[in-house]
């Protein structure tokens, strides 16, 4: 992301953001890395939409969360400097989120009379419980990665100067993995968590039923019976 100055949120930084994403899947992608180009991930929203709430019309945040949380494919997340509202939203609709020592991340919304407009809230308290999730939304603090890490909001916390190399190896590493079996896992995820664990008992069949014809599992279990476990070259198909 490279909209200056600081990748606020707005139409201007959404909409090629989505049509990257759209790209990515359509082109026979098998990850996408989300990282800033600039010194901060996001500072936040453009404030300049909440100024009358006819100009919020061309900001959906529920349509971004649905968007990326969505995606068929891994999405990480390297977060550098300021991560907060909406950008930390973005960070929370990630797969995997790896974030450098020296990063801040937030929600302040509250200073601003608002809370999290694009699913924070509902995400932050299914993962680190309603007690932080309120605290973090009602008393807008910036945090350091490796108390959210601890709350398990983010995934990893590395040095600065390792940020991109690790982001890029995670990346890698699950582009390389068997792509099909990762959209389900995806699936499977986001039904348990939405709908609960019996509703993705009842899912697993249908979601499940692309793996069983997948070329990659196929190359798994002659790789496998050949080379023993972790030596498969998967193809994503």
């Amino acid at each position: 992301m490279r909209h200056e100055p600081h990748n606020l949120l707005s139409a201007q930084l959404i909409d090629p953001l989505l049509a990257t994403l759209q790209r990515a899947s359509s082109e026979s992608a098998r990850a996408v890395l989300l990282k800033s180009g600039l010194r901060h991930f996001s500072a936040g929203a453009d404030l300049t939409m909440f100024e009358s709430r006819g100009q919020t019309t061309a900001f959906n945040p529920v349509a971004i969360k649905e968007a990326l949380e969505r995606f068929p494919l891994p999405l990480i997340c390297a977060v550098r400097g300021l991560c907060l509202g909406g950008g930390f939203e973005l960070a929370l609709a990630c797969d995997y989120v790896v974030a450098a020592r020296s990063a801040r991340l937030g929600a302040p919304e509250a200073t601003i009379g608002l809370h999290p407009l694009m699913g924070g809230i509902q995400r932050m308290a299914q993962r680190a419980g309603a007690l932080r999730a309120k605290e973090i939304a009602m008393l807008g603090r910036r945090y350091d990665p490796d108390t959210l890490a601890s709350w398990g909001l983010i995934n990893l916390v590395v040095d600065d100067e390792d940020l991109d190399a690790t982001a890029a190896s995670v990346g890698l590493e699950l582009a390389n993995g068997p792509t099909i079996a990762h959209t389900a896992t995806k699936v499977l995820a986001s039904i348990a968590v939405n709908d609960g664990v019996e509703a993705a008992d009842n899912a697993m069949k249908a979601v499940q039923e692309p793996i069983w014809t997948s070329a990659d599992l196929a190359e798994g279990l002659r790789s496998f019976r050949e080379n023993g476990p972790g030596a498969a070259r998967f193809t994503g198909r």
